[in-house]
């Protein structure tokens, strides 16, 4: 980068060689780790989880696991973090530990389908949940074909609040951090507030006899329309349908790593970011945890998916898995699922403002590395790779119009972890060739903490291969990841950065 911003000849919004502020602090980083991490999928996944396990027991186990690993990693991945604090963040790390290729694997997917796939997912979440109040947004009211792809005005909705976030956050990083910690703090105190009420007012003596009488009979019931009833599960059964169900939990506990992204606006980036990641995790995944005690003190976990009742659908068989929707129902009446409804919308409004607003600074690093569009690699005069953003919206908005970002997403699950894992990883091989780095933060626990997240997070991925349910997704991941090879060597010999 040049060493002078941009003279004030430069037209406002233009790309040059600008410089990043530090302009995030603690709190903002730790609303960006939860506002990012906190999105639609506590408000759905427990509904295919206790399908999965069948009790509150192991709904629960797999609420604590999944706490448990994405604390290890957050704990652990701070080394990294505190030793790099470069835009980039994972992308930096994975560079620094094994090579440019890895780290290109990595952020190729990531641009491919995590981050853009999410994007989009949570944009589609966000207007299907303002169908609730206005009808007129629906699947079902489709506006005219693409092809063969329909466009409903939940696309619509979709792609008009990715555009109009990404418009936000091209502005600087304190438009994007003001509306980051405006919704977050709100969602947070909701969200709480939704623990409060299901405690007081929620408890259901009949749910909580039919949850705590039994907690440890573990079945397996169908998804519905699936014909069949619940199987009991052995040993070796139940092992695999927790790391099946683990799919969904992880997927909502994910992107605590995106602060790691803009590293550079981070004030005092050492300690920031091992701490927000820490205090931001901690805070999640306790919220996570209790909400779905107030689920299983309100609602039963079994249910029938022909019940026309909210206890007699349970939790299994929530109405399009909206567990949440049928808890602030079971609560507050029918003025409940509006309640909700507004919640979620800025709870997934919140969450793609953080997603947006960091995942463009990967593809940066990787166009400074000569691994991506070089154009990338220049910031506008608001000191934010503004031509990075865009061209992460207009991805993600294809992936609206395609109607494909489910599929990646479950595709891509998988490799997920997998980054996850080889990051952590990095830091064992790191204090083996590079010993005397400086590092300002160490691995709590190193290394039975960090080897506690490798041992769960292959298990994860064995299970996720093994499952049939899972296996075929997760070789589209390992597909999707080894596309980026012959991408690698392309931009490697046509820009410079092999």
């Amino acid at each position: 980068m040049a060493d002078s911003l941009p003279s004030s000849a430069t037209p406002a919004g233009a790309d040059s060689p600008g410089h990043f502020k530090r302009a995030l602090t603690l709190f903002d980083s730790i609303m960006l780790v939860t506002g990012s991490m906190i999105g639609s999928g506590i408000f759905l996944v427990s509904a295919d989880i206790s399908r999965q396990v069948g009790s509150a027991g192991w709904l629960l186990v797999v609420w604590l696991l999944t706490g448990l690993i994405t604390m290890a990693g957050a704990i652990s991945y701070g080394e990294l973090a505190a030793m790099f604090p470069k835009v980039g963040g994972q992308y930096v790390y994975l560079r620094e530990a094994f090579g440019k290729l890895v780290a290109f694997l990595y952020g190729w997917t990531l641009f491919l389908v995590i981050q853009t796939g999410v994007i989009a997912a949570v944009a589609v979440a966000f207007a299907k949940f303002t169908g609730v109040m206005l009808p007129w947004f629906s699947v079902k009211n489709v506006l005219f074909n693409i092809g063969p792809f329909p466009f409903s005005s939940v696309q619509l909705l979709a792609i008009v609040l990715i555009v109009a976030i990404t418009a936000v956050n091209a502005r600087g990083v304190q438009a994007g951090k003001l509306i980051q910690n405006v919704l977050s703090s709100t969602k947070l105190v909701a969200l709480a507030l939704l623990i409060l009420f299901g405690l007081l007012l929620g408890l259901n003596a009949d749910a909580v006899q039919a949850n705590f009488h039994d907690l440890w009979t573990a079945t397996r019931s169908p998804a519905p329309g699936v014909a069949g009833g619940p199987v009991p599960l052995g040993l070796g059964s139940l092992v695999i349908g927790i790391g099946m169900a683990m799919t969904g939990s992880l997927f909502s506990s994910d992107s605590w790593n995106n602060i790691g992204f803009a590293g550079e606006e981070i004030q005092n980036p050492e300690r920031t970011l091992v701490r927000s990641m820490a205090i931001g995790t901690a805070i999640v995944t306790t919220l996570y945890i209790l909400i779905n005690v107030v689920y299983l003190l309100v609602l039963p976990l079994k249910g029938s998916p022909e019940a026309t009742t909210l206890a007699g659908r349970g939790i299994q068989y929530a109405t399009d898995d909206r567990v949440a929707t049928a808890v602030a129902e079971s609560v507050m009446g029918t003025g409940g699922a509006y309640v909700l409804a507004i919640l979620i919308m800025l709870s997934t409004f919140g969450a793609n403002n953080g997603i947006i607003l960091s995942g463009a600074r990967a593809y940066y690093a990787m166009a400074k590395d000569g691994l991506f569009f070089p154009s990338l690699a220049l910031l506008n005069r608001a000191g934010v790779p503004g031509r990075a953003l865009w061209v992460q919206c207009l991805w993600a908005c294809l992936l609206c119009l395609s109607g494909s970002y489910g599929q990646l997403l479950n595709y891509v699950m998988f490799s997920v972890i997998l980054f996850y894992l080889i990051t952590i990883i990095g830091i064992f091989v790191l204090r083996r060739t590079r010993p005397d780095a400086p590092r300002p933060y160490r691995a709590w626990g190193y290394p039975v903490l960090p080897g506690i997240y490798v041992a769960l997070a292959s298990a994860f991925c064995i299970i996720l291969l093994v499952a049939p349910d899972t296996a075929e997704y997760s070789r589209y991941g390992l597909g999707l990841v080894a596309l980026g090879l012959p991408v690698y060597f392309l931009f490697g010999r046509r820009m410079g950065g092999a």
